[in-house]
């Protein structure tokens, strides 16, 4: 007969301490090795049903693996290489964009004090030296981001042999997952690893999908309105949507500030902010719902919870990778019961009664109006 051990609750508390403190330091220590390790398994996922067609095709899995990861990084380094031409030649025009920044700045400034009769003092002069010395020190960044540093080149060259390992071995790892746990315990474990593939497959086939037309909206979008640079503006502007809640916000920002800052006019800047909310609405109650749909089932304050955290720990690559991970451990917390806390924390069940929906907004107005006529039955009775 087996005896549990109850141990107090601040021990218990120490020992997560101690394991969240232990997990911090491995994932920041050894960034440069899983980072990487874990950008290859979220391709792995976004290459696998193409790898999958033509496997079904007959066509041997070594092939298949190589197809696919060409083709598949040929658009990634084909957007990079888009990204890297486009910024050069913004870089060109640092410059002339300098001066226009330093006129609209003292227009902007002047409008200000004459409208509002103050006096601004040294804040537009501190204003002016922020916004040179950002577009002077966008060529370092360039360089830095794009320099052939050693950890760029080593996950440059690395990635593509992780996906190809990782498609290859995609059975094997499964069967050492059944291996590891009892016999009893297949079909629980079976079903968890196919619905953590299905939502991973789903939601990075999808997303992708989404960024890529956004790219194209955005950029139709700044050129229409007249933005300099309307091809690059719109790809910031649009990958940036890889970051769920955050992205959209900080990817407008650059146009918005480009327009405050560099173009001729206010008005380019009250066009940026319309198109804004436009994409903002297309994206959320069209793209996205339809596109990706619910199978991350998260609710929005752990995906910001675990976005903000996965930035702290890796930068953007965690705020991309956070998502995924936490949706994981959703899934394992639906299925595993000492886990379930864990899945009904991360998971969308039990606010169902306070939920938004239009459903209930009926209700409501139904209810209200029975309600009136009722008060206006009684007041003519009496």
């Amino acid at each position: 007969m087996k005896t549990e051990i109850k141990l107090p609750l601040t021990v218990q508390l120490t020992f997560m301490l101690l394991f969240f403190l232990l997990s911090y330091f491995i994932l920041t220590e050894f960034k440069h090795y899983l980072a990487p390790l874990t950008l290859g398994i979220l391709f792995a996922y976004l290459l696998f049903p193409l790898a999958s067609f033509f496997e079904k095709k007959r066509v041997p899995r070594i092939l298949s693996n190589i197809l696919s990861i060409v083709i598949g990084l040929s658009v990634i380094y084909g957007v990079g290489f888009f990204f890297y031409k486009q910024f050069g030649f913004f870089l060109e025009d640092v410059p002339l964009l300098k001066e226009r920044a330093s006129h609209n700045i003292h227009s902007i400034f002047k409008t200000i004090e004459d409208f509002l009769d103050i006096e601004t003092g040294e804040i537009k002069p501190k204003v002016n030296e922020f916004v040179l010395e950002a577009l002077n020190n966008s060529a370092q960044d360039y360089q830095a981001t794009f320099g052939a540093t050693f950890h760029t080149l080593f996950t440059i060259f690395i990635m593509p042999v992780y996906i190809f390992f990782l498609l290859y071995y995609r059975d094997k790892f499964k069967e050492v997952v059944l291996m590891l746990v009892p016999s009893g315990k297949h079909a629980v474990a079976d079903r968890i690893i196919n619905d953590i593939n299905q939502l991973t497959v789903r939601y990075m086939t999808g997303i992708f999908i989404v960024v890529s037309i956004l790219v194209v909206i955005n950029s139709l979008g700044f050129m229409i309105i007249g933005l300099d640079h309307a091809l690059l503006l719109g790809f910031v502007a649009s990958i940036m949507n890889f970051i769920p809640y955050y992205g959209t916000i900080i990817g407008y920002m650059v146009p918005l500030l480009f327009s405050v800052f560099i173009m001729e006019s206010p008005t380019y800047a009250v066009l940026v902010v319309i198109q804004f909310v436009i994409v903002q609405f297309t994206e959320n109650n069209i793209l996205t719902p339809n596109i990706v749909g619910s199978q991350v089932n998260i609710n929005p304050f752990m995906i910001i919870l675990a976005i903000t955290l996965g930035g702290f720990v890796w930068g953007v690559t965690g705020m991309f990778v956070a998502v995924p991970l936490v949706a994981a451990l959703r899934v394992l917390g639906e299925n595993i019961d000492d886990l379930a806390p864990l899945g009904y924390l991360l998971g969308t069940t039990g606010t169902e009664q306070h939920a938004v929906s239009i459903s209930k907004y009926a209700r409501f107005f139904r209810l209200r109006r029975i309600r009136s006529s009722r008060r206006r039955r009684g007041s003519k009775m009496k």
